[in-house]
């Protein structure tokens, strides 16, 4: 079946949609093997566009995320839901593919806020994009709401991608860890293909975030990353601010980990100006992206020197927007010398189309009753179907084995069962 997963990252560049083709497979087809308990997965990424966001639009979002109210987040919620379906018939049209092939959406939407659990208290993640929205303007149903189920599991509702890492990514031949470069910073560790070892994967600390915003201020609104570490290059790194910052105690703690802007993010480059006050120092705001870059770097070193390397890694892969800054991509590799340290391009999927990917097959996970997410990274309680369910709106719909679709006029799609039986 054909599914299309759409993805608003914590860099706020813009929407990432992703065309697939996914058959389930034997495991004895399947080309580099699966480990137990998961499908046997043959895919095709058919299409990959991104829709940048305007100006307009990614200062709306960066608005509602530091100072949103009840009436900014529903305005929000609604825009974005309209946002995000124009990306999928963007999509759709310029690849000539009719809406009607398609079983499903699985979008992700924006996060607004994630709140990791802490003793005794459950977390909470809110992401804003209306399903229902979505669902209208695009006649498709649509998968949504993906972490909560894990949450109220008990686990972190994040990391999310692992368990489509591991159908996409993994290699008959080597471990390897995919590094991603969005405005958080995860990784997650694949063991060879076929193996019986449980995942890693878990943030890392910042990405891009704190670079995005001091490059922000310090070009006065001109820029809003610092394009090709041109800013880093010509600063130096503070070593008493590096250390300061490299204190923060979430470096400390142990998988299972997640974090957001909400530490990560504009609040704290706000007090960083207020202490160090870049504006009035030579080589001032130079010197401060340079300590920002090297913060990701070293949070990523430290994190695989803690507990990625004793699983055995043989290769890194960059993804993400981060991996484009060569500042950034080379700070990372001096930190994982002697590790080959990849561009993911070499993956075999462009790289940028890695999350909206991996929703897309979150959302065939959810059709097929699969358990999606990854205990071991999340911290929850056990495997759970992730998401919820939103019918199309241009055709009726029938759920059926597959929840597929019954289209006006006869016929059904592929995933739909001959019987029209309703599954509970």
């Amino acid at each position: 079946m054909k599914v299309l997963g759409l993805m608003s990252g914590t860099s706020l560049d813009g929407i990432d949609a992703a065309l697939l083709e996914v058959e389930k497979a034997d495991v004895e087809k399947a080309e580099s093997g699966v480990a137990p308990g998961l499908p046997g997965v043959q895919w095709s990424l058919l299409a990959f566009r991104t829709r940048p966001y305007s100006r307009e639009e990614r200062e709306a979002i960066r608005g509602t995320l530091e100072e949103g109210r009840a009436r900014e987040l529903a305005l929000l919620h609604t825009r974005l839901g309209s946002w995000l379906a124009g990306a999928a018939r963007g999509l759709l049209e310029e690849e000539g593919v009719d809406p009607r092939e398609v079983a499903v959406v699985g979008s992700h939407g924006q996060t607004v806020w994630h709140e990791p659990p802490r003793e005794g208290v459950r977390g909470s993640s809110f992401q804003l994009g209306c399903p229902a929205t979505l669902a209208e303007e695009t006649g498709l149903p649509v998968v949504s709401d993906f972490r909560a189920r894990d949450l109220a599991a008990g686990g972190h509702g994040a990391p999310l991608v692992p368990w489509a890492d591991r159908l996409l990514f993994s290699s008959p031949h080597r471990s390897r860890a995919l590094q991603n470069l969005g405005g958080m910073a995860n990784v997650t560790w694949l063991p060879v293909a076929g193996s019986p070892e449980a995942l890693l994967a878990f943030d890392t600390g910042p990405g891009v975030a704190l670079l995005d915003e001091a490059a922000r201020l310090a070009t006065g609104g001109r820029e809003r990353c610092d394009r090709d570490g041109e800013l880093a290059r010509r600063g130096k790194v503070s070593r008493e601010l590096l250390d300061r910052l490299l204190a923060h105690p979430f470096f400390r703690q142990e998988p299972p980990r997640s974090t957001g802007r909400e530490v990560f993010g504009s609040g704290m480059v706000r007090e960083l100006v207020e202490d160090v006050r870049p504006e009035e120092r030579p080589g001032g705001w130079p010197n401060l992206l340079a300590t920002l870059t090297a913060l990701t770097a070293r949070s990523i070193g430290d994190a695989y020197r803690r507990w990625v390397l004793p699983r055995g890694v043989e290769e890194v892969f960059l993804l993400g927007g981060g991996a484009r800054n060569p500042a950034l991509a080379e700070a990372i590799r001096r930190e994982l010398e002697p590790l080959p340290v990849r561009s993911g391009q070499e993956l075999g999927m462009d790289p940028d189309a890695r999350e909206a990917a991996a929703f897309a097959l979150l959302a065939w996970g959810h059709l097929e009753g699969i358990p999606a997410n990854v205990p071991e990274a999340t911290g929850s309680r056990g495997p759970r179907v992730l998401g919820s369910w939103t019918p199309g709106a241009r055709w009726g719909l029938t759920p059926g084995r597959h929840r597929g679709m019954q289209w006006e006029g006869g016929g059904s799609t592929r995933g739909e069962s001959e019987t029209g039986e309703v599954s509970p």
